[in-house]
């Protein structure tokens, strides 16, 4: 590791409020990975007639358990219940015993139900348990928000890298197509699709990609503007070294430290751009767990406040973490710093 690299961590180090920042929400979306394994009404591990199951893991029908019918059993369903305890059979069970599409059918109190030890959190007006939902939507939200950040940024780079590096026509060009694209009203456009195209996660992902890879073209055609006249490109180029090699291996590493600074911010404004479309329904398909869903279910439902108060601190705090990350990154790879601190001034 060379010195820079070192001094940068450091740097993102003595940002307190970023370091740790970046645990706490690496910590809370890792354990949202292992969702099915924290929010299910399948029991982890079942044992019964001397024969060890796994629900979560593989399907396992009631005619297994002893029951009548050859379909996937219910283990909310009381009937299913009996015939592991009759038979000496036991099970573990996660720590909430609902999954996101769990309807409660023995709720005491009409939906949404207030928290109490039963629901946690309580229930949204479907009789589905909020916590669990707010388990699975979180994920999705934030696994969403890193492909859409990913994927728009390896298209912004791209676009920028070549507008920037070989300039005049192709600049000219591709400046016009980035003012007419950015133009478009995505919102407007995700109404007439979602009219005629049955709305997935994926259709979202490849629409929300094609407006969202602007962001990063400006940066990088700077970046590569100023560097492409640099002594060590232009002794590249005598050399014989092809466009391709410069830009990947010469140009674009330069070109990268700016672009990372702006990788948090975007995947936070990935992350809103999802909860707002769920909030106004265009987004994901109806009955996916999203924060969006959870802020408009807040909305409909104003004599459940649990409800609203779930999404909107779920929301903040996990903005104000990649906010903080974000801080964190930029003062990492802040050029004055560094060069400050390698010549100990």
């Amino acid at each position: 590791m060379t010195p820079l690299a070192k001094r940068r961590i450091a740097n993102f180090k003595a940002n307190r409020r970023g370091y740790y920042a970046l645990w706490v929400f690496l910590a809370l979306f890792g354990l949202s990975l292992f969702a099915e394994l924290l929010a299910n009404d399948k029991p982890i591990v079942l044992y019964l007639n001397e024969t060890l199951y796994w629900p979560v893991f593989e399907l396992v029908t009631e005619t297994e358990l002893g029951g009548e019918l050859p379909i996937e059993a219910d283990y909310t369903d009381p009937f299913v219940q009996a015939l592991i305890t009759d038979d000496d059979g036991w099970a573990v069970y996660p720590p909430i015993r609902y999954s996101h599409d769990t309807i409660d059918l023995y709720i005491e109190s009409a939906a949404p139900a207030a928290p109490s030890t039963q629901h946690w959190l309580g229930t949204d007006d479907g009789a589905k348990d909020t916590l669990a939902r707010l388990i699975y939507g979180f994920r999705l939200s934030v696994s969403f928000g890193l492909f859409l950040t990913l994927f728009s940024s390896l298209i912004g780079v791209t676009v920028g890298a070549l507008q920037g590096y070989f300039g005049g026509l192709v600049d000219l060009i591709g400046q016009r197509i980035v003012e007419i694209w950015a133009g478009l009203p995505i919102l407007l456009v995700l109404i007439i699709l979602a009219s005629i195209i049955e709305p997935s996660v994926y259709w979202l992902l490849g629409i929300l990609t094609m407006f969202s890879w602007m962001a990063l073209v400006g940066v990088v055609r700077a970046e590569f503007l100023r560097a492409r006249n640099f002594d060590y490109v232009r002794a590249a180029r005598s050399l014989g070294v092809s466009n391709g090699t410069i830009i990947v291996r010469h140009v674009l590493p330069n070109a990268m430290v700016a672009t990372l600074t702006f990788m948090p911010f975007i995947l936070s404004g990935a992350v809103t751009t999802l909860t707002a479309l769920d909030f106004l329904g265009f987004g994901l398909p109806a009955g996916s767990p999203s924060l969006g869903e959870l802020m408009a279910q807040g909305k409909a439902n104003l004599h459940a406040p649990w409800l609203g108060l779930t999404g909107f601190f779920t929301l903040a705090v996990m903005l104000c973490l990649l906010i903080f990350v974000g801080e964190a990154v930029r003062d990492a790879f802040d050029p004055r710093r560094s060069m400050q601190d390698l010549t100990g001034s």
